[in-house]
């Protein structure tokens, strides 16, 4: 039962991928099409094609490998600009020019002269900005819808004032452990004061020094300032309420305000029940927001994060569990996900929408790179040309005409090159040195 449930967690994973890869094909093919400019293909996948249908000038099909899609607008690359789209030739034989016009004989291999009005190129800036902004739009919007129904249907676990487990001792912690898995109790651990005072799970904490408690938050709280001092606690047992006098002793914890901080806190060595509660937008937008940045942050150090999954790939240091990872590590994440003991099946089925409410928010910002082949690099050539051209109109010079991007094309494959890289690396990484869900 356990495999068949891991494998239905990475097939219903690569069904979502497969689909967020097309809608945000989709989000080119449609305005695209909307302005009128040819489409030829519309592919989810690269390889070999396993399926494919016409429909019109438009190709629409599915290829073997799910890791990326394209949609093939017409005029991309626009031509030199000494050189009309009827009569493209071959003229330098240097090895990047002729790759140039290579690129350039393909672009329009295709193209008909009443074409030439619905080439991309020919577009207005805005249009086009519109066209290549689309599939990014479409990935947040994915991930943002996903993350409403997640936090405002389903919810967020949150701490109650109910125990759900009693310590049995107070384990010594120091500064260089504090992150480390706790170990078992041992004999000369002294008992938890919690254990001590005769707390049993099950117990709503409803004061704490005479102070009323309503959330989990303010329990930890009156605990943290208890110090090493004795304590009056009353709880709900079986519906009738019961005081006990535990004495809290001092223990290093992470600061509730400033998680980076490490201070001494009162200790009662209780851990609290955990109840889904639905969250507003508001959540929603913050939640997004922190995880936004976030991903940036990932993004901006991703050379960095790269060599320390290469270093642990190797066994040299210990993989980072928020650290990168690549659609196969994804994969078995969900797999372990959907296989979890113990969990509920709703519990599972949003934790799987969680990972592609992530993965979405992780493909619209990386496309936002203003280099090729991402769709940012498309975008900010075609601002830096609308600012060109708007700043000749306003200086009374001679317009200088579309931007050619074919002169790119050594930073594409560059670029392309490094994606190559870092696909191998972490796909290496995921099989070896796997980031685990549990």
């Amino acid at each position: 039962m356990t495999v068949l449930l891991y494998t239905l967690g990475v097939l219903v994973f690569a069904l979502g991928v497969a689909i967020s890869i097309g809608l945000h094909e989709a989000g080119h093919l449609f305005p695209g099409k909307f302005f009128n400019v040819k489409v030829t293909q519309f592919f989810v996948g690269f390889g070999r094609t396993i399926w494919s249908r016409q429909k019109g000038e438009t190709e629409y099909g599915l290829k073997a490998i799910p890791l990326g899609g394209y949609c093939k607008l017409i005029g991309m690359v626009p031509p030199a600009p000494d050189e009309s789209p009827d009569l493209l030739r071959n003229r330098n034989t240097g090895m990047f020019a002729q790759l140039v016009s290579d690129v350039r004989t393909a672009e329009y291999e295709h193209v008909d002269p009443h074409d030439h009005d619905r080439l991309f190129y020919n577009k207005p800036w805005w249009q086009r900005v519109i066209i290549m902004g689309s599939g990014v739009a479409i990935n947040i919007v994915i991930a943002f819808v996903l993350f409403s129904i997640i936090f405002m249907g389903h919810g967020v676990p949150k701490p109650t004032t109910t125990v759900e487990a009693v310590s049995q001792c107070v384990i010594a912690v120091t500064r260089s452990s504090i992150d480390q898995p706790t170990r078992a109790c041992r004999a000369s651990d002294p008992a938890a004061p919690a254990k001590e005072a005769g707390f049993k799970p099950g117990d709503r904490v409803v004061s704490f020094n005479g102070t009323p408690v309503t959330t989990w938050e303010q329990v930890q709280r009156e605990i943290r300032g208890n110090g090493d001092q004795a304590a009056t606690v009353v709880v709900e047992r079986d519906g009738h309420e019961v005081t006990l006098r535990p004495s809290t002793v001092v223990s290093p914890t992470r600061d509730l305000d400033d998680p980076e901080k490490i201070t001494k806190r009162g200790f009662l060595g209780v851990v609290p029940t955990q109840e889904n509660q639905r969250q507003g937008l508001g959540f929603v937008v913050s939640t997004m927001a922190d995880g936004t940045w976030q991903t940036l942050k990932v993004i901006g150090t991703m050379p960095v994060k790269l060599y320390h999954v290469a270093r642990a790939s190797v066994g040299l240091e210990k993989r980072d569990v928020n650290g990168p990872m690549s659609v196969v590590g994804a994969g078995r994440v969900a797999g372990e996900m959907a296989s979890a003991h113990q969990v509920s099946f709703s519990d599972k089925f949003f934790s799987l929408l969680a990972l592609l409410a992530g993965l979405n928010l992780f493909l619209g910002l990386i496309n936002l790179v203003p280099l090729p082949p991402f769709d940012g690099g498309g975008i900010a050539t075609t601002l830096y040309e609308a600012a060109r051209r708007g700043i000749a109109r306003l200086r009374h010079r001679p317009d200088p005409g579309a931007v050619d991007s074919a002169k790119l094309l050594p930073v594409t494959y560059v670029m392309a090159g490094l994606i190559l890289l870092m696909s191998v690396i972490l796909i290496f990484a995921d099989i070896v040195a796997p980031i685990s869900y549990t």
